[in-house]
């Protein structure tokens, strides 16, 4: 179990052979790496599902592998526009993810890949920058002259940038970390580092024109991926290629994973965040502070370091977030799956919180 989705195996990976099993999405949610909050969004699962079955079927179609393989609609795997209703359970290829033993902050990942083999998910996160909204990690890391831009210091208002940027973060130590190309491209292990980069930019053409056919706008985003080396029957490994295949894993493009907006106002878990911040100041500043000394203590886990805990939100704000999720699940994929307000009208509520 995820913070937001459970997991179910029906058939385990091995060393040469992709398992099965399936995503169980929830309405929980989480923010600022919390785990579960107080709250639950009515029917955000089902809109997660339903938004990541579009993009895996729209990658697929593009000729990106992935592990997607359908949503589950009474017990039977079906393509997306054959389920009775909005899903909650989507059908996925399965690979291997080792232990990753850790003291303190440092984490042994030659024991991951060496428990790993050839089939595994690649510990990595790899993130895609079309534009730099309020809220984004790249103001505090980088200054506006490091990609091009001609501002002195962050504007209060979104930047585009000219062209996207990847970037690689980690994904099973107890906090996010930035890396660099070289140390990203030893935690891939045998996967292509330049190969994932490449993959990024891909899932982020198709899910940008994809966000702005339905007049969206995609600001950044990231995959997560599994490698397969193991050889095939007649020898050859899969993919066609000598270093094996990358697959696109985990759930890709939804309000969860993306931030998008729509006429200038966020349309993701952003909404959230923020909203936090300004109505819980207090628990936003006690977990910068217990990440923070963590990290000087070379402490993996900073939430036990943390004073504060996240408070109950409002009815209003929770049925807010609710229609921001349906209504926008229905402007991207173009159907009206959700009795849910025009996407407009959500934005709105959401100018009012």
């Amino acid at each position: 179990m995820t913070s937001v989705k459970g997991f179910r195996i029906e058939e385990e990976a091995t060393d040469d052979s992709l398992g099965r099993g399936s995503f169980v999405f929830t309405d929980a949610y989480s923010v600022f790496d919390w785990g579960q909050m107080p709250d639950q969004i009515p029917e955000k699962g089902a809109s997660l599902c339903t938004m990541g079955a579009y993009n895996f079927e729209l990658l697929e179609s593009e000729g990106v592998p992935t592990h997607y393989r359908g949503v589950v609609d009474d017990g039977d795997v079906v393509p997306l526009e054959d389920a009775s209703r909005p899903p909650d359970e989507m059908a996925i290829d399965l690979t291997q993810v080792p232990d990753l033993p850790n003291e303190g902050r440092e984490y042994d990942y030659d024991h991951y890949h060496n428990a790993a083999g050839e089939n595994y998910l690649i510990p990595l996160e790899v993130v895609f920058r079309n534009r730099v909204p309020v809220g984004s990690s790249l103001r505090r890391r980088t200054e506006p002259a490091d990609h091009g831009l001609e501002f002195e210091e962050w504007p209060e208002e979104a930047v585009d940038l000219a062209e996207p940027i990847v970037e690689f973060t980690t994904k099973y130590e107890e906090g996010d970390r930035q890396l660099d190309r070289e140390e990203a491209d030893y935690i891939a292990g045998e996967a292509s580092i330049d190969d994932l980069g490449a993959l990024a930019l891909e899932v982020n053409r198709i899910v940008t024109e994809r966000a702005e056919s339905a007049g969206l706008t995609h600001e950044d985003g990231k995959i997560e991926c599994l490698y397969f080396g193991a050889a095939t029957a007649d020898g050859e490994r899969a993919g066609g290629s000598a270093n094996g295949e990358i697959r696109v894993a985990d759930v890709v493009g939804t309000f969860d994973e993306n931030r998008f907006s729509y006429e200038g106002i966020q349309l993701s878990k952003e909404v959230l965040r923020q909203y936090h911040k300004r109505t819980q100041p207090e628990w936003v500043q006690a977990v910068e502070a217990a990440k923070a000394e963590a990290k000087r203590e070379g402490v993996a886990d900073w939430k036990s370091l943390c004073e504060e805990a996240p408070e109950p939100l409002a009815d209003g704000v929770v049925d807010t977030a609710r229609d921001l999720y349906c209504a926008g699940t229905n402007a991207y994929i173009g159907r009206e799956v959700f009795d849910a307000p025009p996407l407009s009208s959500a934005i709105g509520a959401v100018q009012r919180l």
